[in-house]
């Protein structure tokens, strides 16, 4: 978004605040930057003369009059007088009585003009006695016949100052909860979240073409709303993480194009999160690339569970962002199959070491009891896994393997079995998800693993179902505390003691 720090400076001058991609709060100005878009059909601007009943009758138009920096009053509107002291048609702005409110507008016309983009402008005027009004004005072009920028289609909503200062941009929800969506595998998941938080998935249309391409899109209104999207963006019979990632991002470009106000991405697990850093030369950095692509569709904010290397996630995002620790979760989980038992919690490879030490403080406080901790060597290099190393006390314990993810278990079952060889009585695999591609198989019968827990982020297959009816796995569900952390977020409060706080109603009892 281009804002005032962009801006000339005696445009500066003139007003508190400029955004050359508005986002309005006020339902005049959300209605008329709405069809504003309608009537420009993907061109630059709509083209003059507009079609009667296109300009709302709290909206005006102003075209470029014979002398320069001048601007003639076409479409008049009422409310003008008081800003201006005009309002009738063929009125010119070099004659509105109101010196300083007409020097700014024709600055803002002539920027809009340059640009070819619609700009919300904010300043203040003074009312009778010492009170005083914010002013927010969106001003946005229209061509003429060959497609020049030739005028202006405008409107303005007047509110209280307070405080004797400007209003400055709120990221506070409207009025109105929020409105949840499910694309491809995360419609249970979402199904739950929305049921906790009283309402319900919204529909949306994915249309599929004989070459592939596809058309997706919601069939709700959306215009001023606060939209949660949730996203399964781990791959699946049928239908690749690059697939699902695209069904993503022209979605929320459509919800944006629709006026939502605020769009947040809910993936519980976040793809390509393993390429955080350059390990070779010429290595692409994929997490900041995913940020990247969020950022252009217009993702407000991206909240996610147990990610990769948090550092990278929390560096590569300029929306907001939120993680969500899954650890708190496993804890309250794990605490009556862990009681009065000796335990360790063992990180599989170095770069997990930090996630695992802060779950074992977790898991021990939990406990009201030391819990040790273990360290198995990692090293991968051209798809090859080497390292045979083990550090901890694991002997006579229950070692807990605590990972973010378990794909093909290869990393769970090598930690596993040095653990075994250095004592370990019991050993159970912990993952916040689990994603169980090929070789999986093999893993669930590896008769070094006691138990699997993970999350129910992803959807499980056939396969995990069948695992978790025999008991081998087991699942902590996560849906209450998305659906607290999005309760959160649209009222504007905070997340970050929710995980502090008494567990007992997210969690049922190893599921």
């Amino acid at each position: 978004m281009t804002t005032l720090a962009f801006a000339d400076l005696p445009l500066r001058r003139l007003f508190a605040r400029l955004d050359f991609a508005p986002r309005p709060r006020e339902e005049n100005l959300l209605d008329l930057l709405g069809r504003w878009d309608t009537l420009r059909e993907g061109h630059v601007a709509p083209k003059l003369p507009l079609s009667e009943g296109a300009v709302p009758p709290d909206a005006f138009v102003f075209l470029r009059g014979g002398l320069e920096h001048d601007y003639i009053l076409q479409h008049p509107y009422a409310g003008l007088a008081a800003l201006l002291g005009i309002a009738q048609a063929d009125d010119k702005l070099s004659k509105a009585p109101i010196l300083r409110q007409a020097a700014r507008l024709r600055r803002l016309f002539d920027t809009v003009i340059q640009t070819g983009e619609p700009v919300l402008a904010e300043f203040s005027i003074e009312g009778h006695g010492e009170s005083a009004s914010v002013v927010d004005f969106l001003a946005a072009p229209l061509a003429d016949e060959e497609g020049r920028i030739a005028g202006v289609l405008g409107g303005y909503a007047l509110r209280p100052e307070l405080g004797g200062e400007a209003h400055r941009p709120s990221h506070a929800a409207p009025a109105s909860g929020p409105v949840v969506f499910a694309l491809s595998n995360s419609r249970a998941l979402a199904e739950n979240v929305a049921a906790c938080l009283g309402s319900a998935v919204a529909a949306h249309e994915l249309r599929k073409f004989e070459d592939g391409e596809f058309k997706i899109r919601p069939l709700v209104g959306v215009r001023g709303r606060d939209v949660y999207v949730f996203a399964d963006l781990a791959a699946c019979a049928g239908e690749s993480v690059n697939d699902k990632l695209c069904k993503l991002l022209f979605f929320v470009g459509a919800l944006k194009q629709s006026a939502a106000q605020r769009v947040t991405v809910v993936a519980p697990y976040l793809c390509y999160a393993r390429k955080e850093r350059q390990t070779k030369p010429r290595d692409p950095v994929a997490t900041r690339y995913l940020a990247q692509m969020f950022e252009a569709v217009g993702v407000d904010c991206v909240i996610t569970m147990t990610a990769h290397d948090l550092a990278a996630f929390q560096n590569a995002y300029r929306c907001g962002a939120e993680h969500l620790d899954a650890g708190a979760l496993f804890a309250h989980a794990l605490a009556e199959r862990l009681e009065g038992r000796e335990v360790a919690v063992v990180s599989p490879d170095p770069g997990g070491e930090k996630r695992a030490e802060l779950f074992r403080e977790t898991l021990e406080r939990r406990l009201k009891a030391p819990v040790a901790k273990g360290l198995v060597d990692k090293k991968r290099s051209m798809g090859k896994v080497t390292g045979d190393l083990f550090a901890g006390d694991v002997e006579g314990r229950v070692a807990v393997v605590y990972d973010d993810m378990i794909v093909g278990g290869g990393t769970m079952t090598r930690a596993a079995k040095a653990c075994r060889r250095n004592g370990a009585s019991e050993v159970i695999a912990v993952a916040t998800h689990g994603l169980f591609t090929g070789g999986a198989e093999q893993f669930f019968r590896d008769p070094s693993i006691d138990e699997i827990w993970i999350t129910d982020s992803i959807m499980p297959g056939a396969s995990v179902e069948a695992e978790v009816r025999n008991g081998r796995v087991r699942l902590v569900p996560v849906g209450k505390l998305l659906a607290d952390v999005i309760r959160a977020c649209h009222s504007g409060g905070s997340i970050d003691d929710l995980l502090e706080h008494d567990l007992s109603p997210m969690v049922e009892a190893g599921g």
